[in-house]
């Protein structure tokens, strides 16, 4: 689930709220003094190739998913 950020349009108060969608929507509803106020979103990203910062245990496992898998397979290790 995710975290909401709420205001309160009166007193500028803030909080953080960790609930699903329909949970906030039913809070501000009830409570029409409160919002949630325009922001970015927050996004987790990655750059580079995943499995060249794996442990080593995890190449290993992926190896032997590759010899375990037949020819022709196109397991990249």
């Amino acid at each position: 689930m995710p975290t909401y950020i709420i205001e309160n349009k009166k007193t500028e108060e803030r909080e953080e709220r960790f609930c699903s969608w329909s949970e906030i929507e039913k809070f501000i509803q009830e409570n029409p003094d409160w919002h949630i106020p325009p922001s970015a979103p927050s996004l987790v990203t990655h750059t580079g190739n995943i499995v060249n910062k794996t442990s080593g245990d995890w190449k290993n496992h992926l190896e032997n998913i590759k010899k375990g898998s037949g020819s022709g397979n196109s397991i990249k290790v």
